[in-house]
């Protein structure tokens, strides 16, 4: 076997592999002879089919396999040994010189386009400025807050007469000209009706302050000009709207209505779990540090979405643009060059930001440690749980679910990940200069339209 490289450019290289008989004929034979073995023909006893049969059934299948595999080992072993730091993977080359004939060829020369890492440097300084916002918490938001939990914790309650908010649920069947049930018109015993859902504002006033068994006769598709919605309220397909008719009955069976939760020591009590908040004063501190612990790490999700923008920005990097391009073609399925030339820049970008966590991890000699991996497991943890208002479990529960997700592989994986990259975007704000300031929380959302 023989292998050569001839570097195109900085970026660029064709790889060639010459192989031989000798190379694989071993593997072939040995390969053979276990089909061989499992093999059971008419006429012959179980592994004793004559090698010449076993080799006309399969040594096309088994060679090709075998040179495949062949070339696949030699490829990464000559990687390795020559330490060649590649972007993509090894693409071969093919055209009408490269068709092999497997049963009657023993060379065999295949060519492969290499994609060469480039060599950059990374030189950020305190000329470099990243702003770390401080989002002020305004009464709005607090507001907001409380109102979120009172919606969280509130509850459906039965009562006799019909407001806009309400849902109705009874019995609705097609009527004629006359007000009498249409004869084959559709017909459901028992429907729901949300009352703020009506779009026509005069049927809308027809409901309001019916009682339970009232009937009110409107017009369907004018109260619900939505097909779907008209589908499912009487229960058929959207095809069959167009012949149901338009004038309709409703009699009211039942009028349900959400009333939020109202603040006092029993909503505190469910938040917070009993006795743990007493007054309004310890909750509205609750509710400001909820706030601002929400704040802070929206603020820190902005700073390292920057820092890592502006790694990439200030950091130049030549990359084998046309291999990508290529690559990408042959590794993405039922893609097409037109889609890869479209979002080409953004791939540019995840791998320029790949090329430079990798050199910052070897520069600094980045890991990861067990007790890393548990801090960050607890910190997700406690992350998942406040985004759905849970702020109330002990610090044993929470680290027994932090365990638990460190025993899937997926998510050790996925926490190993999150720590190298937050490790090395602390590595960049640390060569930056990085300025406080202070900004309403409608401007902070503003940034990321900007961007």
């Amino acid at each position: 076997m023989n292998i050569t490289r001839e570097n195109i450019d900085d970026l660029n290289a064709i790889l060639k592999i010459e192989i031989g008989k000798p190379d694989y004929e071993d593997n072939i034979e040995t390969v053979l002879k276990e089909y061989r073995r499992r093999t059971n023909l008419k006429g012959f006893r179980p592994g004793t089919a004559p090698m010449g049969i076993v080799r006309k059934m399969f040594g096309k299948t088994v060679m090709a396999e075998e040179i495949n595999k062949l070339i696949s080992e030699s490829i990464q072993k000559y990687i390795v040994d020559e330490k060649l730091e590649l972007i993509g993977g090894p693409l071969q080359r093919t055209n009408e010189n490269e068709e092999y004939d497997f049963d009657n060829t023993e060379n065999f020369t295949f060519t492969f386009d290499l994609g060469i890492a480039p060599v950059f440097e990374i030189k950020l300084s305190k000329k470099n400025k990243l702003n770390s916002y401080d989002i002020t918490i305004d009464e709005k938001m607090k507001d907001d807050h409380i109102t979120n939990y009172k919606r969280r914790f509130g509850e459906i309650q039965q009562v006799d007469a019909i407001e806009e908010k309400d849902v109705i649920r009874g019995k609705i069947e097609a009527i004629d000209s006359n007000g009498t049930p249409a004869p084959g018109g559709p017909a459901v015993e028992e429907t729901a009706i949300g009352a703020d859902l009506i779009k026509d504002d005069a049927i809308k006033q027809m409901f309001i302050g019916k009682k339970i068994n009232d009937t009110i006769d409107f017009d369907l598709k004018k109260a619900f000009p939505n097909e779907n919605e008209i589908a499912g309220i009487l229960g058929i397909k959207k095809e069959e709207v167009e012949t149901a008719g338009e004038a309709f009955r409703f009699t009211v069976n039942a009028i349900s209505r959400f009333k939020p939760a109202e603040a006092g020591q029993e909503l505190y009590d469910k938040i917070y779990g009993e006795g743990e908040v007493t007054t309004e004063e310890e909750f509205m501190k609750e509710i400001e540090e909820e706030l601002a612990l929400g704040l802070k790490r929206d603020s820190g999700y902005k700073l390292n979405l920057d820092a890592k923008k502006l790694v990439i920005d200030k950091t130049p990097i030549d990359l084998p643009e046309e291999f990508l391009k290529k690559w990408l073609l042959k590794a993405t399925e039922n893609s097409t060059m037109e889609q890869i030339e479209a979002d080409f820049e953004s791939f540019k970008n995840d791998m320029k930001w790949q090329l430079i966590k990798n050199k910052i991890v070897v520069d600094n000699n980045i890991d990861v440690s067990s007790e890393e991996m548990y801090n960050e497991a607890v910190r997700i943890t406690m992350m998942q749980l406040y985004q759905y208002g849970l702020y109330h479990f002990t610090q044993e529960q929470i680290s027994d679910f932090a365990k638990e997700s460190l025993k899937r592989e997926d998510d050790v994986k996925k926490i190993g990940d999150r720590i190298i990259e937050g490790k090395v975007i602390e590595n960049i704000k640390s060569l930056v200069k990085i300025e406080n300031k202070s900004i309403t929380i409608d401007a902070f959302n503003k940034l990321f339209a900007v961007n």
